[in-house]
């Protein structure tokens, strides 16, 4: 990519916009699972070395910058609308910006492209995750599983914030079961318990 458009200059911007720990963690949780899916679609495509990691890593740009602006912007009005302005100022490549505008289903953008497809089904999925991980005695991703994922999905209290729709869709969008979805993304933030505290 021409210009910095790396993920170091989207994690840097995601916490220079954002003032909520929270928010910034939601963004690194995202962006690992949304590049989990890039270096799967990467493989498929039978891409190798440099060419796959730059793939991917518009995948987790995508992750980092979906809600960098929502701390300061957080109306629908606004969000990601702001973001996606200031990041097309800046020359970042518009299938990361597209891929931000549709993971708002209000935007009037719809998810087109993998990318696309993978950031939405990774936004809610992720923090329905760390909802799960955090109601642990531990507190810990690695005690997370599947079926237990699976069924708090069904309790509508928990977490109730979390658009369960969203992720089915999701998974429906990528073409793969739920519980592949979920196993996935797990897997994902198990290998990066550590940046995403949990």
């Amino acid at each position: 990519m021409a210009g910095d458009f790396s993920a170091t200059k989207a994690e840097s911007l995601l916490r220079e916009w954002t003032a909520s720990e929270s928010l910034v963690k939601h963004g690194l949780a995202v962006a690992c699972c949304t590049e989990s899916y890039g270096i799967l679609e990467a493989a498929r495509l039978e891409l190798r070395d440099e060419e796959a990691a730059a793939f991917a890593e518009r995948y987790r740009c995508a992750g980092l910058l979906h809600d960098f602006d929502y701390d300061r912007h957080p109306t629908p009005a606004e969000h990601p609308f702001v973001g996606v302005a200031y990041l097309r100022e800046q020359g970042w490549p518009e299938e990361i910006l597209h891929a931000i505008l549709a993971h708002a289903d209000y935007s009037g953008v719809k998810p087109e492209t993998h990318l696309d497809r993978a950031l939405f089904a990774c936004d809610e999925l992720a923090g329905f995750l760390t909802a799960c991980a955090l109601v642990k005695p531990s507190k810990a991703i690695a005690d997370v599983e599947v079926a237990g994922v699976k069924k708090k999905m069904k309790d509508k209290a928990f977490a109730r914030a979390v658009k369960r729709e969203d992720i089915t869709l999701g998974a429906e969008l990528l073409g793969i079961p739920v519980e592949e979805h979920v196993g996935n993304c797990l897997v994902a933030m198990q290998a990066r318990a550590g940046e995403l505290g949990l």
